[in-house]
Order: structure tokens, then C-alpha cells, then sequence
């Protein structure tokens, strides 16, 4: 995305701020925050001191304001659908002013009509939808309509145990201290997580560039972790960024939703500064550690600064 110039910028924080305020209510220091963020990290706008200087953008202005530039209305339109998010909660009010600006600029996408549905009262549809676009995500792939979310998640119970693929992960512990294969290693031992091949693990397609990415961004697992992990993760690869990442950690780490049996659910853990460095610093990325391309294994005796200097991963932030 081409670098954004003042006039659109504004009208798109405009647009967030009027999406905050749908709901008859002041700003919450979470809705100021997260317009901040978004002016800071992804729209560069160092100069903006006071988003109470914003104009009140109407669905027909932010048209007006990117007009022949639809990537970038359809950029605006997914922060817009995250600035309803904000406070933990699915309120009509808000998701029906980021439909009116979906429509204004002629934005159709599978993570609005999650929303609706979900706000509907159609849960179970809407975590069904996120989680086929997570898994087709992760193998770059179409999904089969008979898939079994489940077994895939979980391959390797009973008989299909994989002892040898054990032992491979098993032996990064015995590179240096300083190599990306080590800290991987650490990573895993240190969290408690079965290595891929083993029964309790989880399927190694998704297993292994999630928790490289954990590694390389160096966010945690906490709650707070695991949303910024998968927004840098959805900036970083490009199939299905929000339907399938972002959206899932925002509804089963800040809404409190349950979504299956291996995620942990809880509230409060969307971190409105934060959400957006992580979401620059995945874009930045001079690779997608999602890619069928990728292999861990071609990386792992790499030091691991280096390894973070060569994909071009800036410091993550901390928590405030």
C-alpha cells in the first residue's frame, strides 16, 4: 500500500473516531488509544497530538477522500471493523456504522459478515466461518467441506504418533544459546507445548510457523500476546488476514469467547497501542513464515538477531 497522504488519513481516522462514538457514548481511553495507534504505526502521522481535532467523517466524505483507491478503502474499512471491537463487546450500534461505511465505499468481506452474524446471535456459524478461513490460511488451501477441524488440529493420537518427528524437534535444544533453532526449542519447553509427532501436539502446519512467529516477534502467549502474535501474523501473510486472524484471537481473547478446546478464551486482552505496532511490523516482513515456501528447518542454525535483521522484524513493544 502506497504511502498515505494527510487528507486520507484523516478521514479515516475520522471515520474511526465516528465509529467509537456510535454508541452515544464519550471516548473510552481505549478508543483514543487505539486511534492513536493506528495514526502512529500504520498511517504515520507522528504529527497527530489530538484526535478531538478529527472531523466527524461521514460515510460520503471518506468516499470522497479515497476515491480510486480502492485498496486502500478496503484497508480503511478493516480498521474501522476492529475500532468496534475495542471495548470487548458486540454492539450493534458501532457494527452497524462500519456497515454504513462498508457500503458507502463498496466493500464486501467475509470478516463483516462474521460480525453481523456473530452480533445476530449466530455464533456458532460465525466461529465455524473463522475457524475454515484460519485453517485454509494456514495450508494456503481450500478446505474440505467434510474436513474434520478437529482431527486436523490434532493429527497425531494413537497409532499416527510420529516419534521420529519428535526426536528432530528434540534436537534443536542442543544448538547454541544464541541460534533461532534454540530459542524455539526454549520456547516450546518453557510453555509446556508437546513437539509435533507427539500425541498432545498440535499439527505441525500450524504448530511450527506459529510458534516461529512467536519466536521471531517475540510476543508471548498471554492473551495479550497471542493477539498481537496472530495481527502480525495476518500483516505478514495475505490469505485471509482478518477473517482467519485477526478477528478469531480479538473474539476468543478480548470477547471472551470459547472457540474449541486447545485455544484459551478470556477478555481484556486487546492491547490498542500495541494491535497496530504489531500489525506495521508484520507488514514490514521480508517473509511469510505462513508460506508452503517457508521451512523452519532451513533457518533454525541461524543466530537469531541476525535472523530478525535479515526479515527486517523491528522491536516489539511493551506492555503500558
Amino acid at each position: 500500500m502506497r504511502l498515505v497522504g494527510h487528507i486520507e488519513s484523516d478521514a479515516i481516522l475520522g471515520a474511526m473516531r465516528q465509529v467509537a462514538l456510535s454508541n452515544g457514548r464519550p471516548l473510552t481511553y481505549a478508543d483514543s488509544a487505539c486511534i492513536a495507534g493506528a495514526a502512529h504505526y500504520l498511517l504515520r502521522r507522528c504529527d497527530l497530538t489530538d484526535i478531538g481535532t478529527l472531523g466527524a467523517v461521514e460515510p460520503s466524505d471518506l468516499v470522497t477522500a479515497l476515491r480510486g483507491e480502492p485498496e486502500l478503502a478496503r484497508e480503511a474499512i478493516k480498521y474501522l471493523a476492529v475500532m468496534a471491537l475495542v471495548d470487548g463487546a458486540l454492539d450493534n450500534r458501532k457494527i452497524a456504522r462500519v456497515l454504513e461505511y462498508s457500503r458507502a465505499l463498496d466493500v464486501e468481506a467475509a470478516y463483516l459478515t462474521e460480525i453481523v452474524e456473530a452480533a445476530s446471535g449466530h455464533m456458532t456459524w460465525a466461529i465455524a466461518d473463522m475457524t475454515l478461513r484460519n485453517i485454509e490460511s494456514i495450508t494456503s488451501k481450500p478446505w474440505a467441506k467434510d474436513g474434520d477441524a478437529a482431527a486436523w488440529i490434532m493429527p497425531y493420537t494413537g497409532a499416527k504418533a510420529e516419534p521420529e518427528l519428535v526426536v528432530r524437534y528434540e534436537a534443536l535444544g542442543k544448538l547454541p544459546a544464541n541460534s533461532f533453532g534454540k530459542a524455539f526449542w526454549s520456547f516450546n519447553k518453557d510453555n509446556g507445548y508437546a513437539f509435533p509427532g507427539d500425541p498432545a501436539a498440535l499439527n505441525a502446519s500450524f504448530a511450527t510457523p506459529h510458534d516461529a512467529t512467536h519466536v521471531i516477534s517475540d510476543y508471548n502467549t498471554s492473551p495479550r500476546g497471542e493477539i498481537l502474535v496472530s495481527t502480525f501474523t495476518a500483516a505478514m501473510h495475505p490469505i485471509h488476514p482478518m477473517a482467519g486472524h485477526i478477528l478469531p484471537v480479538i473474539f476468543n481473547g478480548h470477547l471472551g469467547i470459547k472457540f474449541n478446546d486447545v485455544a484459551r478464551f478470556t477478555t481484556g486482552g486487546f492491547d490498542p497501542d500495541e494491535f497496530w505496532h504489531a500489525w506495521a511490523r508484520g507488514r514490514d516482513m521480508t517473509v511469510d513464515i505462513f508460506s508452503p515456501d517457508w521451512k523452519v528447518w532451513d533457518w533454525v542454525e541461524h543466530d537469531l538477531e541476525e535472523l530478525r535483521r535479515e526479515f527486517n522484524v523491528s522491536p516489539a513493544g511493551v506492555p503500558r
